[in-house]
C-alpha cells in the first residue's frame, strides 16, 4: 500500500520516529523519491527502505515532515473524520466542550491544526502547508461532531508565511457574531474571535484559573498582564475583596471592564492601563502590598537563543511581586514561553525569592489544561508553567 512519494531518512535518523516524536527535520532526509510536491502526503522510510510513517511534506520548512500516522493507511477524508472524532471524544470525558480546545495539533495526531470552542462558535487555525488541503474535511467533521452555530478561521498568523501559505481569516461555516459569549468555570466572558489575540481567548489556563479559588476569598488581588481579565474575573467570582487587573493595552482593559459588568463584578474588579513592569517597580518601591499577586505575561521569547533574556524578565517581575507580598501572601506565576523549561522557571522563582529575602513554599506547580494534552515523546508540547506559592 506504499504511496508514490517517499522520503528516505539518513541512517540513524529513524530513532526519533521510533521514540514517538511527530517531527522529522529537513536535515534528517537523505532522499525525496518521486519528487513529492510541497504539502503532499509521503511514506517515511528508513535508510533500508522499511516503512516508518505517513507524513505530510514541506521541503521549505525546517520541520520538513509532520507525521500523520504510524500505520500504512490512506490519509483521506475518512481519516480526518476519524481523528477529529477521537480528539473530541477524549475531551467529552472531562471537559465542557463549549469552553475547550477541541484539537491540539500534534497532541491529537492532526499536526499544526488548532480548534478552539467558545460557546456555540468554533475557531480554527491551520498552521502548516500539509494540513491546508484537508480544511474542508476538517470543517465538515467538526459540524458533524459539534453542530456549531459557526466556524471562523484565524489563519492570520505569520508562521503560515514560513510555510508558503497566505494570511487569511473569515467565515468557514454558518454565522459568527463579532462577540461570542462563553462561560468558563462559571465566569462569563465575551470573546472577540475575529480580532482578538490568536483565537480570541487563552483556554490553556482554564484549570489554573480554577485552582486559585481557595486563595483569593476576602483578599486583595493584583493581576498583571490581565489581557481581557480572565484571572482577575475568576478572583472576583471566587470572592476576592478587591481585584486590580493591569494591562498595557487600553483596548484589552476596556474589553475586560465589559467582562466585569457581564459578571456584575464591576464594584470589586477594576482594570488599569499600565506597563506591568513599571507598575510593579513603582509599587514595590512605595511598599504597596497585596494578599495575592498573579503574573501571567505573554511569552518573553519565541526562540531558544533568547531564553536567558526571558528568564531575566521573569525574574524581575517575580522579584517585584514578592516584595509586595507579606507573610501568608500568595504568588501565582506563569510562563507560556515554550523554550523556558519547567525546571529553569522554578530555578528563576527560587532566585527571585532569595533576592527578595522571602521564604516560599510551593502549593502547586501546574501546566496547561488537559484539553492541551502533552506528548511525553515531544517535550515541545508542554509549554505552560503555572506555580502557586505562599510567602511564609
Amino acid at each position: 500500500m506504499m504511496g508514490m512519494y517517499q522520503c528516505k531518512l539518513h541512517k540513524g535518523r529513524e530513532k526519533r520516529v521510533y521514540q514517538g516524536h511527530p517531527w522529522i527535520f529537513r536535515s534528517d532526509i537523505a532522499e525525496a523519491v518521486g519528487n513529492p510536491p510541497p504539502g503532499s502526503i509521503v511514506d517515511v522510510v528508513s535508510s533500508h527502505g522499511h516503512f516508518l510513517a505517513k507524513a505530510y511534506y514541506n521541503p521549505q520548512s525546517q520541520i520538513a515532515l509532520r507525521i500523520m500516522s504510524l500505520k500504512d493507511e490512506p490519509i483521506d477524508r475518512d481519516f480526518i473524520f476519524r481523528r477529529v472524532h477521537e480528539a473530541i471524544s477524549y475531551r467529552r470525558t472531562f471537559a465542557d466542550l463549549h469552553s475547550c480546545r477541541l484539537i491540539f495539533a500534534e497532541s491529537d495526531r492532526l499536526p499544526a491544526l488548532i480548534v478552539d470552542s467558545f460557546g456555540d462558535v468554533l475557531v480554527l487555525q491551520c498552521l502548516a502547508l500539509g494540513m491546508e488541503p484537508f480544511k474542508q474535511d476538517i470543517v465538515d467533521a467538526l459540524v458533524e461532531e459539534m453542530h456549531p452555530r459557526g466556524i471562523y478561521e484565524r489563519n492570520d498568523v505569520p508562521v503560515r508565511e514560513l510555510e508558503g501559505l497566505p494570511l487569511t481569516k473569515g467565515l468557514l461555516y454558518g454565522e459568527v457574531p463579532d462577540r461570542v459569549e462563553m462561560v468558563e468555570n462559571g465566569v462569563h466572558f465575551y470573546v472577540d474571535v475575529k480580532e482578538g489575540q490568536k483565537t480570541g481567548f487563552f483556554l490553556d489556563q482554564k484549570e489554573n484559573r480554577a485552582a486559585i479559588a481557595p486563595f483569593v476569598r476576602g483578599r486583595r488581588v493584583l493581576d498583571c498582564f490581565t489581557h481581557t481579565g480572565s484571572f482577575a474575573l475568576h478572583a472576583g467570582h471566587y470572592g476576592a475583596r478587591e481585584v486590580i487587573g493591569v494591562d498595557i493595552s487600553g483596548f484589552a482593559c476596556a474589553f475586560a471592564t465589559e467582562n466585569a459588568r457581564l459578571n456584575h463584578l464591576e464594584d470589586r474588579v477594576r482594570f488599569v492601563e499600565a506597563n506591568a513592569f513599571d507598575l510593579l517597580s513603582e509599587q514595590s518601591r512605595s511598599h504597596t502590598h497585596y494578599d495575592v499577586i498573579i503574573l501571567d505575561p505573554p511569552a518573553f521569547t519565541k526562540s531558544r537563543s533568547r531564553v536567558d533574556s526571558a528568564l531575566r524578565g521573569y525574574k524581575e517581575i517575580n522579584l517585584r511581586a514578592l516584595k509586595m507580598l507579606e507573610s501568608g501572601g500568595i504568588l501565582v506565576t506563569c510562563s507560556c514561553s515554550q523554550h523556558v523549561h519547567p525546571d529553569a522557571f522554578l530555578d528563576m522563582v527560587r532566585d527571585a525569592a532569595r533576592d527578595a529575602r522571602v521564604q516560599l513554599r510551593q502549593i502547586e506547580y501546574r501546566t496547561q489544561g488537559r484539553d492541551h494534552p502533552i506528548l511525553p515523546a515531544a517535550p515541545e508540547t508542554q509549554y505552560l508553567k503555572c506555580g502557586i506559592f505562599q510567602v511564609f
